[in-house]
This record gives structure tokens, sequence and C-alpha cells, in this order.
């Protein structure tokens, strides 16, 4: 037995670990399903800002930024050593392990606001889905002429009732067969919208649409803040940094968990971004500069039907998806309030209820997590619909979470991890990391002015695409 077999070996007994059977093709898996989300909706409206030429290489340049800063982060998944060092099982867990105090509180803080901004994003983009349902709905009984406005406050009521039932379940594990479910749904909505595309386009004579520079805006810096908004969105789209050693510490060994994840992050993101090119540019192709936000609800996008359940698929996704990112959130709220407050009668009191069709038959209710939990969702659909815009939420959260979670964060593990010194290759990623700031700050400062010059354009609660 080698080395790193005897140190893994030893490591699992010792702390009774769960057993890893998880492969290069799992961990390949669990990457797609993990990054392949809404983001994948606006890239034909983020390739129509850009063009031909920046469109898709915007994103085969985040695609490149984000591979080789996931293997960095795969080197961080044991410390100090990554081959013999000892697991760390979260991303949190790796920044503690290399970096400072102060840098895992800011590590925190990035973690929890993008978890918590993507559960405003899917709620707004799970909302515009319903109400596109309904129009066409109208359209098929009243005729294209007819006025088929919806309210989507109704709509997002009702999604935020669901996901207030839903969030009652102690933990994930009470409903894996909905992750099962939501990642299907992810699969397939993402291929309709790809097919539908193709067929507009095909339907136009397989002539594309669009220009090289991109589309056309009112003033110089409308156009300037739509790049920007743009590049936020494709920036969200690749977003999988913080699940990344989750899905590394799922991996059997030998062979080392880096090295498999690494040609996990190969395969995994190679093939997301062949099908974000052939999304992006499809549907550019198909509506050139009227591209819409969501490609879902172009005017005149394939039969009625079919757009329907990709809708429909896109609202079963976000239902669990939902869950996913707030289930952490939960749990850390929970913990902070029973640590500061052990003895109070409401929070250490706790019921059973019995739940029929669950593979444990019943779970326990405490109160103080029945009010907690709903006051985060409902708190939560406040903010969707007080800010329901879909692209520049999404270019806020890919700014937000870009830089210090894909790219800040590994870079720093990386240098500590390899004691690197001042010198050329500290230089290069100090550089890379810069970069990204800038890029970051500049995007996030065009989704505000987004955000800002929509709502002087619309009311608040009123749900926009």
């Amino acid at each position: 037995m080698d080395k790193h077999a005897a140190a893994t070996a030893a490591e699992d007994v010792e702390t009774c670990e769960h057993e890893r059977t998880g492969t290069v093709w799992t961990a390949t898996a669990h990457i797609v399903t993990a990054v392949i989300g809404s983001g994948v909706l606006a890239l034909a409206w983020s390739v129509a800002q850009l063009g031909w030429v920046a469109g898709p290489l915007a994103l085969a340049g985040f695609a490149c930024v984000t591979f080789y800063t996931s293997t960095l982060l795969a080197n961080a998944y044991r410390a100090p050593d990554p081959v013999t060092g000892t697991r760390n099982r979260t991303y949190m867990d790796a920044v503690r392990s290399y970096l400072s105090p102060r840098e895992v509180f800011m590590c925190g803080i990035a973690q929890y606001v993008n978890l918590w901004g993507t559960m405003v994003g899917y709620t707004i983009t799970a909302t515009i889905s319903m109400v596109a349902i309904r129009r066409s709905d109208c359209v098929r009984q009243n005729g294209e002429g007819a006025r088929c406005d919806t309210p989507g406050t109704v709509l997002m009521l009702a999604f935020t009732l669901v996901q207030v039932v839903l969030s009652q379940f102690p933990g994930l594990e009470h409903i894996t067969w909905m992750s099962i479910i939501a990642a299907i749904m992810s699969f397939s909505y993402s291929f309709i919208a790809l097919a539908l595309s193709v067929a507009e386009w095909v339907s136009h004579g397989g002539h594309p649409s669009g220009r090289i520079q991109g589309a056309a805006a009112a003033s110089s810096s409308k156009k300037m803040w739509d790049v920007l908004l743009a590049l936020g969105n494709i920036a969200f789209a690749y977003t999988f940094a913080e699940v990344l050693i989750e899905i590394q510490d799922t991996l059997k060994s030998p062979p080392s968990e880096h090295r498999t994840m690494k040609k996990a992050a190969m395969y995994g993101i190679g093939a997301t971004t062949v099908f974000y090119i052939s999304v992006g540019c499809a549907g550019y192709a198909a509506f050139g500069s009227d591209a819409p936000g969501n490609i879902l609800t172009a005017p005149g996008l394939g039969p009625f039907w079919l757009v329907d359940i990709a809708n429909i698929c896109l609202i079963l996704h976000f239902i669990g998806a939902y869950q996913v990112y707030a289930q952490p959130i939960f749990a850390t709220a929970e913990r902070s309030i029973v640590s500061r407050w052990p003895d109070t009668k409401f929070i250490s009191s706790a019921y059973t209820v019995s739940i029929p069709l669950t593979q444990r038959g019943s779970v326990t209710v405490a109160p103080y997590k029945l009010v907690l939990r709903t006051v985060i969702v409902v708190a939560t659909t406040v903010v969707a619909m007080m800010i329901p815009f879909f692209n520049a939420v999404l270019g806020l959260l890919g700014a937000f979470s870009f830089w210090p979670l894909t790219v800040y964060f590994p870079i720093s593990m990386h240098i500590a991890q390899g004691k690197i010194t001042k010198g050329m290759k500290w230089y290069l990623l100090q550089g890379l990391s810069m970069v990204c700031l800038m890029i970051s700050v500049a995007v996030g400062i065009g989704s505000v002015t987004d955000i800002v010059d929509s709502l002087k354009a619309s009311a608040p609660f009123k749900t926009v695409s």
C-alpha cells in the first residue's frame, strides 16, 4: 500500500468516514449538473450584446479562468499536502486551513450572500416562467392580438408558499428525490431551448442574424452597461466553485482526489462550454439583436406546447434547486440561534409529524425552525418582488460570486500551499486576480445601474423578464 493509500485508509478509520465511491465520471456529472441552470437562458441575450466575435470569446475566456482556478481549488481539498494531507470537506474548511480568520469571515459572507442571492434569482426566474405559461394559454384561447397581461405577484406568492412547505423538511436528505428531478428538469429545458433556437434559425433559411459588434443601444453608456451585464450573466452561468470541494469529497482514492477532480473539471467545463456556445450562438443566430433576456420568452419560439413544457421543467427545477441553496442558510442560522439561546423553551421544543410517502415516514418539527425558515423564505420573496429583473439580478450575482469564490480564494490558497514568494509566478497569479476583480467591479456597477434604471421605468412588485 503506497503512502497516499495508507494515509487515506487511516484517516477514514479514525474519523468513521462514509464510503467514497465517486469516479471521474460521477464528478463530471455533478459538475455539469451544478453549472447548467438558469444562467443558460440568458446566454443568447449575452452574446447579442457582445456580438459574434466577443460573445464566443467571452464564453471561452470565462471557461478557461474557471477551469484553471478549479484546478487550484482541487489542490486545496487536502492540507497541507494535496496528496497526503487532511481532508477539507467544505469550501470554508479549505479556506480555514490555508488563510487567515479574516479571510474565512470574508469567504463566509461571499458564500452565504451568493446562496441567498441565488434564491432571489430562482424566485424571479420561476415566476417569469409561470407568467409565460399563463400568457401562452391566453394567446391560444383568444388569439395573437389579445391583451394577455399577466400579473406575476400572485404567481410568485404561489411559488413562495411551495417553498415555505418544503423548507420545513429538516434537510436535503429527506427530499433527495427532488434534487434528482431538479437535475433532470435542468437538462430538459436547456436542451429544449437549444433545439427551439436551432429550429428558429433554420426556419429563416439558416442565415445568422445579428452583427459583429453586437446589438445597438440608445446611447454609448447604455451599450457599455449592457456589455457589462452580459459579462455578469456569463460569469454567473459558470459559477460552481462553492460546491467543488463537496463534489471532490465524494471521490474514491487512489488515484489521489485532486488528480481525478482536475480531469472531471476539464471534462465538465469543456462539455458545458460547448453547450453554452451552442445555445448562445443559436439563440443569437435565430433572433439577432432582438434576443430576449430569457430565451424561453422569445416571441414565436417554437410550438406553444413545447415552450410550455420547457417552462414547466424550469419551474420544477427551481422548486428543488431553491432548497439546495436554502438549506445551508437555514442550518447556519439555526446553529447560531441555538448557541445563543440554548435554554429557551421555544428554541428547545420539538414535535414529531407523520409525513406519508417519504422514506422516513415522519419528521421532527421545531417551532422556532418553522418561524425562522418561513421568515427567510418570505424575506427572499419580498426582495425578488422589489427587483424582479432577470438579467440584472443574474449579472449582480455573477459579479459578486465570480471574483471571490472562483478566483481570489483559490489563488490565495494556492500561493499559501505552495509557499510562492514574490516572483514571476506570484505576479502572474496576482495579475489574474486583479484583472478578474476589475471585471467583477465593473459588472457589479453595470448591474446596479441597470436595476436603478429599470426601477425608474417600472414599478417594484411587477415581474420583468
